[in-house]
């Protein structure tokens, strides 16, 4: 029987409902994707146990338990769901359907947790830590009546194995739930879920190919590294051929990002937990950080963190305490392949004018001609802030094409979007205009050499000479004389003001100073 992906989306939040009397649906997601992906992976074990046993009904009587078992292991399981208590009176097998079968006694959620962790620690390459902290099983938690509506209501989806239902709808479906939840959850949802298309349009345009790296520093729940093999098998190219990379500082959202990934039916991929600009997790054996052919990200927004005492990936200095930003784009940096590395990040629009220590990286970033493109997005595109942001573009030194280097790339597209329930989104036709502005050739000005086929956006190509006259400004106002002014957010412009207003102070007190020195008073500040 083959699965819609419509009948699976419906099954699967009749099941996720069931939590509405137990939990914030903001929770939903930490129960429903460890039972989720614990269904698929029991349904696809017991599916490939059916195949074994009928294509080796004949050979099975002349084996040992042993011998069968290696040759079930060896050719038809990818991974195990071991027996719990074996040889004893409580023996059965850490599966879906075992435990459904003891649903009605008490004790459910420890026993789910028990099939879970046996699941882990069988299977420590592929699923190590999988499963979140699991704090859901406990009955101060979740009841088990709870529990139970939500297992019998998740087993009325069919069954997850490969005959009876393609990774593209099983990974659908996952993605499907990661929006609603998200969609419902407010500002929770930004932690771990990027829109899908902000995704895609930073994925086109760093243009992933066969066999390539790709790292996420920031990886929430997967997204940018699925829609980075999505992009290549969209093409009919090799998506599974990349590697994939992330590292997420949450470990439940690790566990989502892990569980995503394999629904999607991507293997070939490595996601550590951890605090990524304090400990990096990937790294050379001379201890740099490794360094990766496509980086991507949506960082959390002016994060508070604890500044670098000596890092070397401190390119220009240190970014300050109260904001993270530039020391993420620091760590992409130091993160591309010096020979075709590529790195884009989602970013406030703060990052591209603020003073003191953030001025003094973006400097250098400039003057070593790293920065390739800014983009400006629209207003409230995200789940967590309605604030605009921008797509910054990245190259390893000297990549850049001719056209493009000694300059930076800018576009507004900042209008371009259409209105949804809660938020704004990006169409297909605003992600191909601005893909297509991205490539577009430039004039000797800075223009578009065909303004039919820029996308039709406002964009410029600003030579370096005109951004230092700028004092190394990057607002893109300044260059693009059509960007959306009145789109800027509230928050932007009050940093904005306080920062000139410590200017003028500072100036104040300097010519005072000068003043007084010379004999002349009277002036007041």
């Amino acid at each position: 029987m083959t699965v819609t992906q419509q009948e699976i989306e419906n099954r699967l939040w009749d099941a996720a409902d069931e939590l509405r009397v137990a939990m914030p649906e903001a929770q939903y997601s930490s129960v429903v994707f460890p039972l989720m992906f614990w269904k698929y992976l029991s349904d696809t074990w017991e599916h490939r146990h059916e195949v074994f046993l009928a294509e080796n009904d004949g050979l099975l009587e002349d084996l040992s338990v042993e011998e069968a078992r290696e040759i079930e292991y060896r050719d038809y399981q990818s991974f195990e769901i071991p027996l719990i208590h074996p040889g004893t009176v409580h023996e059965r097998r850490a599966s879906w359907a075992s435990i459904l079968a003891t649903i009605t006694q008490p004790g459910l959620g420890q026993r789910v947790r028990a099939s879970l962790q046996a699941i882990e620690t069988a299977n420590p390459d592929k699923f190590s830590r999988l499963f979140g902290s699991m704090t859901w099983t406990s009955e101060e938690v979740l009841s088990g009546e709870v529990l139970a509506a939500v297992m019998q209501a998740m087993d009325r989806t069919p069954k997850m194995h490969e005959d009876n239902m393609s990774h593209d709808v099983l990974g659908g479906a996952y993605e499907y739930l990661l929006k609603r939840f998200s969609d419902g959850s407010g500002t929770r949802a930004g932690q771990f879920f990027t829109p899908r298309e902000v995704v895609e349009l930073i994925v086109e345009i760093l243009d992933p190919h066969d066999y390539e790296s790709v790292y996420d520093p920031t990886c929430g729940s997967g997204g940018m590294l699925i829609a980075s093999a999505g992009f290549l098998k969209a093409r009919g190219k090799k998506g599974y051929s990349l590697q994939l990379y992330g590292q997420e500082a949450v470990p439940d959202t690790a566990g989502v990002a892990r569980m995503n990934l394999f629904m999607h039916n991507l293997t070939q991929f490595q996601v550590e937990v951890g605090d990524t600009l304090k400990e990096p997790r990937f790294k050379k054996p001379d201890g740099s950080v490794a360094q990766f052919d496509v980086i991507l990200a949506n960082p959390p927004y002016s994060l508070k963190w604890k500044p670098w005492s000596n890092d070397p990936r401190a390119l220009g200095g240190v970014a300050p305490a109260k904001s993270a930003d530039w020391a993420f784009v620091q760590h992409m940096i130091a993160s591309m392949d010096p020979e075709k590395g590529r790195a884009g990040v989602v970013l406030p629009h703060g990052v591209l004018f603020r003073s003191g220590e953030e001025a003094a990286i973006r400097r250098r970033v400039l003057d070593d001609d790293l920065l390739e493109a800014v983009v400006g997005l629209p207003a409230n595109l995200f789940y967590n802030t309605t604030i605009p942001t921008c797509v910054l573009v990245f190259r390893a030194p000297g990549t850049k094409v001719d056209e493009r280097t000694d300059g930076v790339l800018f576009v507004d597209a900042s209008t371009r979007f259409a209105k949804a329930k809660n938020r704004n989104v990006l169409t297909e036709a605003d992600i191909a205009d601005v893909v297509t502005t991205y490539h577009a050739n430039f004039d000797a000005d800075g223009n578009p050499v065909d303004p039919d086929g820029d996308g039709g956006l406002a964009a410029r190509f600003v030579p370096m000479s005109e951004i230092v006259e700028a004092g190394y400004d990057l607002n893109i106002g300044r260059y693009v004389k059509h960007a959306a002014v009145e789109q800027e957010d509230l928050g932007t412009l009050i940093d904005a003001y306080n920062l000139a207003r410590a200017e003028r102070q500072k100036s104040e007190q300097n010519m005072l100073s000068v003043l007084a020195s010379a004999g002349i008073e009277g002036f007041d500040a």
